[in-house]
């Protein structure tokens, strides 16, 4: 076991206590590429723990300092209709945060992060980003605010206004750390911090989540997460093997099948020559 915790399991439990904003901050920041500071961790059903929940996927609503939302997700296995879930996520988010009455300006901005463990869709890249622009279809240019939209929004670009998405395939990343943000999907990769890694929040988090810190209540349910990710590992290998059997089984019936067409085949083929000699013979 490798001496810091993951941090599925520490965004669950552990990051949402307030004297830890640091390490969530950090990682924002290198990913939206601007100082983040957390305000609140707000009530979703992904903060929601429960003792049975061996598989489920983690996630974190968060405020920061702008009042823009945030969802931190993390999956761990394959869902075919992923981009469908994360656009129902932002718009239910949207909804819920705006008030009967009041004015569509009220809108929150919100990011959807979503840090997958499996490979999600077609493409080449381990971090994607998702945001909305309009384009002319005729003279191709952006469309942007107006003037009077600036001065009551202070925003520039519609994009600013719609939701943003941004996808990480951990499992994509080459372990080779080429900026501050790539050392923060090394962590989350491979649940180890490098002396040498200066990303922000790595520092806090290299220090409050090392596993030895752990109280014993913490320390047991950590234990737990780990024995439950065998007990999914077992049940994943088992699913395996049972399809592997079940198809092996039906290609040697097949292959039985074809074998008993084939000799009888053959076995009408001698009939017919045998009655063709027989015939040649009585002429």
């Amino acid at each position: 076991m490798k001496n810091l915790i993951r941090f599925d399991w520490a965004l669950k439990r552990l990051l949402r206590n307030k004297t830890n904003y640091k390490v969530l901050e950090g990682f924002m920041s290198e990913l939206l590429n601007e100082d983040i500071t957390i305000i609140n961790i707000l009530e979703s059903e992904g903060n929601q723990e429960t003792e049975d929940d061996k598989f489920n996927r983690v996630d974190l609503l968060v405020e920061n300092s702008k009042k823009e939302l945030t969802i931190i997700e993390i999956q761990q296995r394959n869902e075919y209709d992923y981009f469908h879930r994360i656009l129902y996520g932002t718009s239910k988010l949207i909804t819920e945060y705006l008030k009967l009455g009041e004015p569509y300006s009220n809108i929150r901005k919100v990011y959807s992060v979503n840090i997958l463990y499996f490979d999600l869709g077609h493409g080449e890249d381990y971090i994607y980003h998702g945001k909305t622009d309009f384009e002319g279809i005729h003279k191709h240019d952006k469309l942007v605010l107006s003037e009077k939209q600036i001065e009551k929004f202070h925003k520039y670009k519609p994009e600013q206004i719609f939701p943003e998405y941004y996808i990480i395939k951990v499992n994509c990343f080459d372990d080779y750390a080429k900026s501050t943000l790539d050392e923060w999907i090394y962590y989350l990769k491979n649940d180890e911090i490098k002396d040498d890694f200066r990303a922000k929040g790595l520092a806090e988090a290299k220090e409050i989540l090392k596993i030895d810190k752990l109280n014993d209540e913490d320390r047991r349910a950590y234990k737990r997460y780990w024995e439950n990710k065998s007990y999914e590992a077992s049940m994943l290998d088992t699913m395996k093997f049972d399809q592997e059997y079940i198809l092996k089984e039906e290609a040697k019936k097949e292959r039985i099948t074809i074998a008993k067409q084939m000799l009888k085949h053959a076995e009408v083929n001698t009939t017919t020559k045998k009655i063709l000699i027989k015939f040649k013979i009585v002429q």
